[in-house]
């Protein structure tokens, strides 16, 4: 038997926490920014960032890179990147979509953060391995669909980490890079880390919060 009370308090409660999120929102995925980079090397050669967005990683990466494409779908978002990030003599918007769309490699690095969920997995991480130079390192940020506690806990802390990052003072407008449009992913982790492990051998693979999993693979 259904219990009508305890469903209207939950609605409640995930209304409540929306509203708390819209108010003060952040931005998730650059919240790994820094442990992306951690993975990489201190200088490197040709990068790729495939979903650029706003092109905040992008800049980041073109601090350590000879060069780096920045790859999305959306023109208009392409746009924004220019304006918002100004001239960055060795970063290059294009506008394309994976897998078939990237630019041809070899890359030293390549990055792909909360863009994989979009795109047909298999051939997606068939066409990064492809394009990755000897030892180059592929670091993906990726989104999983709920399978454990962590989706609930996740629920609870995401609005208490908008209100720390906002020092609790309601935003203005939404980040750039969160007005990309989105889709909910539909593997889960163990699906996701089973097929991944069987197209990259050696892969790492980490579950992590906020509905997010981390992937690190070094071509041979």
């Amino acid at each position: 038997m259904v219990d009508w009370g305890v469903v209207t308090l939950s609605r409640r409660l995930v209304d409540v926490l929306g509203r708390v999120n819209d108010t003060y929102p952040w931005d998730h995925n650059a919240h790994f920014h820094p442990w992306l980079l951690r993975r990489l090397p201190r200088r490197f050669g040709r990068a790729l960032d495939v979903g650029c967005g706003a092109g905040e990683l992008a800049r980041a990466l073109a601090g350590r890179a000879e060069r780096v494409t920045a790859v999305d779908t959306d023109p208009e978002i392409l746009e924004r990147a220019r304006e918002s990030g100004g001239a960055v003599a060795n970063v290059e918007y294009c506008l394309g979509a994976a897998p078939d769309g990237l630019p041809p490699g070899p890359y030293d690095v390549i990055t792909c953060v909360a863009v994989l969920h979009h795109l047909p997995f298999t051939e997606a991480l068939t066409r990064f391995r492809r394009e990755l130079a000897p030892g180059g390192t592929l670091v993906v940020v990726g989104c999983a669909r709920d399978e454990d506690v962590r989706g609930v806990v996740s629920l609870a802390l995401n609005p208490l980490f908008g209100l720390v990052r906002n020092r609790g003072r309601a935003a203005v407008r939404r980040p750039v890079a969160m007005t990309a449009p989105t889709r909910p992913p539909g593997m889960t982790f163990s699906e996701i880390a089973g097929q991944a492990r069987r197209l990259l051998p050696g892969a790492r693979l980490r579950r992590r919060f906020f509905w997010r999993y981390t992937l690190v693979w070094q071509a041979p």
